[in-house]
């Protein structure tokens, strides 16, 4: 019989399909979830259309990988690697 205070609950495939925007590898895609953040930043990444329900895909990363250009519907969005880490998504 196994001690049910040891026993993990089971992962579902959407628990691991869940990530931060800045883990994404260039060419995946992802909708977003939640903005994380403070006030200012969270108005300043909804203004620039990084809002829960819009599909993103990584493009590319700079060399050092910071920062990351990132696709969304009708434009082009580069973020700081700090700024994407506070975006949760869902990869599709």
């Amino acid at each position: 019989m196994t001690n049910p205070l040891c026993a993990t609950k089971p992962r579902s495939s959407t628990d691991e399909r869940k990530t931060t925007l800045n883990r994404l590898d260039p060419g995946e895609t992802a909708v977003i979830l939640d903005v994380d953040t403070g006030r200012s930043l969270r108005r300043r990444l909804l203004d620039m259309g990084i809002a829960p329900g819009v599909r993103a895909k990584v493009v590319r990363r700079a060399p050092l990988g910071d920062p990351i250009e990132i696709s969304l519907p009708d434009m082009l969005v580069s973020l700081r690697s700090y700024e994407a880490a506070l975006v949760s998504v869902q990869l599709v």
